[in-house]
C-alpha cells in the first residue's frame, strides 16, 4: 500500500463497523489511533492513514511529522497538490477495504483539521459509499463545495460538524459555512461547538462517541469512559 497507516482490529472475524480516521497537519498515523479503544467501545475496525508529505525540523531535518499538503498561512491549498494527495487517499482507501474485514454498510470517516478536509472531499465525491461523516476542527475546501453534484445518497446521511469556539488554527466560522452548505443538499447534520482550541476536549469526545452510536451505528451504546472527565 503506498500510504503508510495504522491499525486497530478488533477480536473476531469480522466483518467490522469501519472507522477511517485521517490525521491533521504536523501529526501521523498513530496520532488518531489513541481513539480506538473508546469508538464503539473498541468493537469497531480504525483504519489511519499518514500523510505523505513529510515536514522536517529546519533545524535537524528530522521528520517530525506529517501532512497531505502543504500549509501556508492567509493561502489556500495549491489545488494540484490538493488533487494529488487525495487521489493516493483514495487509492489507500480502496487497498484497505480489501485487505480489512470490513462491513461496507458502515464505514465511517472521521478527519480531524487538515484531515477533515481530505475526508469532505472523500465523503462529498461518493456519500454513497459511506455511512456518515464527523468532521472535527476543519473547514469544506471551496474547490471542494463547488465540485458537489447533488444525489439521492446524500439525503438522511448523517454529518457531525464539531468545533471549538476559540480555535486559533480554524476559525469556528468555518464549521458554521461548511453547516450551512450541506444542509441543502440533504445530509442529516449534527453541528455542536464547544468551549475549546483546536482539541478535541472530553466533553466534544463525549458527543462524538454518542454521535456514532445515535446516528451511525443506530446500536446499544456501550459504557463511555472518557479520559480525564
Amino acid at each position: 500500500m503506498k500510504l503508510l497507516h495504522a491499525a486497530h482490529v478488533p477480536e473476531g472475524d469480522g466483518p467490522f463497523p469501519t472507522i477511517i480516521a485521517i490525521h491533521g497537519w504536523g501529526a501521523n498515523a498513530l496520532d488518531l489511533l489513541g481513539l480506538a479503544p473508546i469508538l464503539h467501545g473498541g468493537r469497531a475496525l480504525v483504519l489511519c492513514p499518514q500523510g505523505p508529505l513529510g515536514l522536517a525540523d529546519p533545524q535537524t531535518r528530522i521528520v517530525v511529522g506529517h501532512g497531505w499538503f502543504q500549509m501556508t498561512s492567509g493561502r489556500p491549498p495549491d489545488p494540484l497538490e490538493f488533487a494529488t494527495a487525495s487521489g493516493e487517499l483514495r487509492e489507500w482507501l480502496d487497498e484497505a477495504l480489501a485487505k480489512y474485514p470490513v462491513d461496507r454498510d458502515h464505514v465511517v470517516l472521521l478527519g480531524f483539521s487538515q484531515g477533515g478536509a481530505m475526508a469532505y472531499d472523500l465523503f462529498l465525491r461518493d456519500p454513497a459509499r459511506f455511512a456518515g461523516l464527523a468532521a472535527l476542527s476543519t473547514w469544506l475546501p471551496p474547490e471542494v463545495a463547488d465540485a458537489v453534484r447533488p444525489s439521492e445518497a446524500m439525503k438522511g446521511r448523517p454529518v457531525l460538524v464539531m468545533h471549538g469556539t476559540t480555535d486559533p488554527m480554524v476559525p469556528a466560522e468555518s464549521a458554521r459555512e461548511a453547516r450551512d452548505q450541506l444542509l441543502p443538499l440533504g445530509f442529516a447534520v449534527t453541528m455542536r461547538e464547544f468551549e475549546m482550541g483546536h482539541e478535541i476536549s472530553p466533553e466534544a469526545l463525549r458527543a462524538l462517541l454518542e454521535w456514532f452510536e445515535d446516528k451511525v451505528f443506530g446500536m446499544i451504546r456501550p459504557s463511555l469512559i472518557i479520559p480525564g472527565s
